[in-house]
This record gives C-alpha cells, sequence and structure tokens, in this order.
C-alpha cells in the first residue's frame, strides 16, 4: 500500500513523525509531500532532521500568501503529484491551508482521503482553521479522531460511520522526546542564564491576537507585565507584523527569541513556571508535560485541558497575569489523547479502511 502524506506547517511536521515511523515498520510505502507553507528553515526542513524523518520525497515551495493564493498554488501543484503517485490513500493532517487543499484536489481525483485529527472544533468561524477543519473532515473518507470529543463531534455532524478513534499522534512524539530531552536540560534557559522554574514559555501567532496594532500591543503588554522572563518564540510572521504596528516584542518581562527545534522546545517547557500561547499544539503539550498553561484565546479545541485545571483561557492583560500565576493544578491520572500508540493505529486503520472505500 502507498501512502502519500501533505504537510506544510510546523505541528504537521511533528505529527508526521510517528506516522512515518509506523508506516514503515509495517511495511507501507510513505511518500511525503512538503507544500512549503511555512518556508522558514528553522519552520520546516530542520524539524524533519530533528524528528527522524528525512528529507520530503516532493518540496512545493508554495511560501507565504493570502489565504487564496497560497490554497490556490498547492491546488494546481497537488493535482500533478496526486496523478504521478496514485497511492491508497492522500493522509492530510490538522486545519491548515495545506489540508484543505490537499484534501479538495484529492476527492476531485477520486482518491480516497483519510484526515488525521478529524473532529476538533472551536465553534468560532472568524477563525480559518474552523473552516479548514470542518471541510476537510466533510470531504474526506476517513476521519481519525484524537479524542472521544471529537468522535461526538463528527457523530453530531452525521458522521460517525466514517470515523475511528486512533488517540493523539502528538502525544507518541512527545513521549518520545520528553524522555530523550528530561535528563539533558534546556539549551534555552542555559543561552539565557534562567533558573528551572524561573521564566515563562510563550507563543502567540493567531491571525486575531497579531493581525490588529491594538491587540497585539494589549497581549504583548500582558506578558511584558507578568512576574518572571516571558521567553516569546517569535514566528518570523509575528515578527513582522510587530515591526509594521510598531509593537515592541522585548519590553518589561517579555524577551523575544527566535523559535527552537521541536527538542528544545519540549525542553524549554518541561523546565519552565508554565506555558502561555494560542497554538492547539502547545496547550496540550503542556498538559501532557505537567506545565500549566494559559491559552490568549476565547476558547479551545482541547477542552479537556481547561476541564481537567491545566488550562485557561485569557484575553485581557488582566487575565492572562490572573490565569500565569494561579496555583499550580490538581495532579491528574487523566489521559484524554491516549497512550502513545496512536500512529500504529492509524496505519492499521488506514490498511483495514482502505478496501470499503
Amino acid at each position: 500500500m502507498k501512502i502519500v502524506s501533505v504537510v506544510g506547517a510546523r505541528p504537521q511536521f511533528v505529527k508526521l513523525a510517528p506516522i512515518h515511523k509506523a508506516a514503515l515498520a509495517a511495511g507501507v510505502e510513505h511518500v511525503i509531500v512538503h507544500t512549503g507553507q511555512h518556508y522558514d528553515p528553522m519552520l520546516s526542513d530542520v524539524f524533519f532532521d530533528d524528528l527522524g524523518i528525512g528529507a520530503p520525497d516532493v518540496h512545493l515551495g508554495v511560501g507565504s500568501g493570502s489565504h487564496g493564493v497560497q490554497t490556490g498554488a498547492m491546488l494546481a501543484a497537488l493535482d500533478a503529484v496526486f496523478d504521478e503517485h496514485r497511492p491508497a490513500w492522500v493522509l492530510v493532517y490538522g486545519d491548515t491551508n495545506s489540508t484543505v487543499a490537499a484534501a479538495l484536489s484529492a476527492v476531485k481525483m477520486h482518491i480516497p482521503v483519510a484526515h488525521l485529527e478529524a473532529g476538533l472544533r472551536s465553534f468560532n468561524r472568524r477563525m480559518p482553521e474552523e473552516h479548514n477543519r470542518v471541510m476537510t473532515d466533510h470531504a474526506a473518507d476517513l476521519l481519525l479522531a484524537p479524542t472521544q470529543v471529537a468522535v461526538d463531534h463528527l457523530r453530531d455532524e452525521g458522521l460517525a460511520a466514517r470515523t475511528v478513534l486512533v488517540g493523539d499522534v502528538m502525544t507518541d512524539v512527545l513521549f518520545e522526546v520528553r524522555d530523550q530531552v528530561a535528563d539533558e536540560g534546556s539549551a534555552l534557559r542555559d543561552e539565557l542564564g534562567l533558573a528551572r522554574g524561573g521564566y515563562y514559555v510563550a507563543t502567540i501567532h493567531r491571525a486575531e491576537n497579531t493581525d490588529d496594532p491594538a491587540r497585539l500591543a494589549e497581549v504583548a503588554a500582558g506578558l511584558a507585565g507578568l512576574d518572571k522572563p516571558v521567553i516569546l518564540l517569535a514566528h518570523p510572521r509575528v515578527v513582522a507584523k510587530a515591526a509594521a504596528h510598531g509593537v515592541a516584542l522585548t519590553q518589561g518581562s517579555l524577551i523575544a527569541h527566535a523559535p527552537l527545534a521541536y527538542p528544545d522546545l519540549i525542553a524549554a517547557a518541561l523546565s519552565s513556571a508554565g506555558v502561555v500561547t494560542d497554538s492547539g499544539g502547545l496547550q496540550k503539550e503542556a498538559f501532557l508535560l505537567g506545565v500549566p498553561c494559559t491559552t490568549v484565546r476565547t476558547e479551545t479545541e482541547w477542552v479537556e485541558t481547561v476541564e481537567l485545571g491545566w488550562n485557561v483561557l485569557a484575553n485581557t492583560a488582566e487575565e492572562i497575569a490572573a490565569g500565569v500565576t494561579r496555583p499550580r493544578p490538581i495532579e491528574t491520572a487523566a489521559a484524554p489523547y491516549g497512550d502513545g500508540h496512536a500512529a500504529t493505529r492509524v496505519i492499521e486503520a488506514l490498511q483495514t479502511h482502505g478496501a470499503d472505500i
């Protein structure tokens, strides 16, 4: 069996790693297509090396652009890729423009599509990611859900017959990387001379927090006023937005820093006092690492992290400060994101359901 995985953004590379490993172990031919949606080397190419994936088989080099321009360029390029390889499955990941472009291209060519991380919902239709994930779920032939909550969402939308609960592949790779870095300490901490538990790690990148100058200024001021250094791992797009808006990303307690390779990010988060983010992946990673998280959004797809007390939603500077300095959550043995073997179940599901399509 041949599977083509289409990825283009940093969180997708992390999800790809255990899938690639499980595919090779099962004797499945796995072709990796990188759209180039994230084109900065620290956000892209280095991840393939750090996670043991190797170079992608196809690199489209799409780069940045508006949603329409970027998605259209991917569609134009992917048709030829899928026509050449004619896989048993096109596997798409998460909720980016790469996800919806690959799904649309494949279904138009009558190639079965499987959506990894299906069923996540924020119920915020202002988010481009929400449109991407909903459209992909309704187009796909097989929906690989990470949690029971995601399964329930898909059932409510009439998609139960296509849904398989596999667990969360991010858990697979996180547990592996966590064990690798646990005894190594944090390169970021060493670089900046920070004590264990003496700083916060932050990532802010979503359009609702960065595109409006007043909003980005408010978030930056909220982070700058915290009681410990806040290391903001700033995506190049956020740096450009801040410069255009005249917002300083290094001020008060806030220290802007380039993004980190995934193992370094996990090591930094693991020894931090807490995480502040608007990223979907980092909320869940903080939970799995036992690190308190404050999410700068009005909602989250990972509701389990909030229900279990390890994540709080915050929007104003005051709410961010209250969330970050709250008492440490009660320890929990709950494991809503699986046991670290989701990727094996994904490959098994593709092998089992391939004959049904």
